[in-house]
Order: C-alpha cells, then sequence, then structure tokens
C-alpha cells in the first residue's frame, strides 16, 4: 500500500461529526480507562485482585500482562479523554473488554473482583458504548473533529 493511500486511511479513521452523545460516552470511557488502569497500579488490593483474575483466566505471560495492560488502559483512556484517533482507541477497548469478559466467565473467585460484579456486565455496556463511538467517532470537542474540519460526509 502506497504512503499516500495509509495517509488517506489514516485520515478518514479521524473523520467525525460535532456529536454530543459520542463526546459523553468517548470521555466517559476515557475517564473509566485512565481510572482502571492507574488503580492497578497503584492500589496494592486491586492490583492484586488484577493478578489473580490473570492467573485464574490463565491468561498467557501473566507478569507481563499485570504491568502492560495497566499502562494500555491508561493510554487509552488518555487518547479517548482528548479523542485523538478515537476509533483506534474504541478497537482496543472493544479488545480489553472482550479478555475482560472472558475473565468474569471463567474466574469463580468474587474475591478477586472487589469493585464490580462478578458478572460481565460492565464489560458488555462498555462494548456497547464502545460501539457507538466506533460508528460515530470522538464527536464534539475531540482533536479528531479538529483535524477533519467537523465534516464527515456519511
Amino acid at each position: 500500500m502506497p504512503l499516500e493511500d495509509v495517509i488517506v486511511t489514516l485520515q478518514s479513521l479521524r473523520r467525525t461529526r460535532d456529536d454530543r452523545v459520542a463526546a459523553g460516552i468517548r470521555i466517559a470511557l476515557g475517564i473509566m480507562f485512565v481510572m482502571a488502569g492507574v488503580m492497578k497500579l497503584v492500589v496494592p488490593t486491586l492490583g492484586a485482585a488484577f493478578a489473580g483474575q490473570l492467573a485464574g483466566a490463565e491468561i498467557p505471560f501473566q507478569e507481563l500482562n499485570r504491568w502492560v495492560v495497566p499502562f494500555l488502559e491508561v493510554g487509552v483512556g488518555g487518547a479517548l479523554l482528548i479523542g485523538f484517533y478515537t476509533r483506534i482507541a474504541t478497537l482496543f477497548v472493544f479488545g480489553i473488554m472482550i479478555v475482560a469478559t472472558y475473565v468474569h466467565l471463567v474466574v469463580d473467585d468474587p474475591s478477586l473482583f472487589p469493585l464490580q460484579p462478578e458478572e460481565p456486565i460492565i464489560p458488555a455496556v462498555v462494548m456497547i458504548l464502545s460501539v457507538y463511538v466506533l460508528l460515530r467517532g470522538g464527536g464534539s470537542g475531540s482533536s479528531d473533529l479538529r483535524a477533519s474540519g467537523g465534516a464527515d460526509p456519511s
């Protein structure tokens, strides 16, 4: 693929409208992901619960994921907060939530889910909301809106 086509594709990913609903969802998801990542890193009991979830679900590379995932969550959350390549960030959100759903379904220890229900309710809601943002883009106030000139031809 020629470089010009890659640039056009990346630019098209940023197209969005001045959509306040998309912006509200994007910001809420951003706050949630920044907070989740930071809490896994700085609150010992939550970090231990996350490590227990990884072990209980037999996720590969548990020690690596124990540290990489929270930093990824903070980065994705920051991208969502400012609306920078929102659709790409939303794909990461969806991927993280698919794994979270799996963890909720296979881990049978309620003590490993201290701030959420044991059922995958939160991951399911987050995935539904992320689909809206994936389809609509970053919306109002996003860096994507400024970069795209506020025009989405669809």
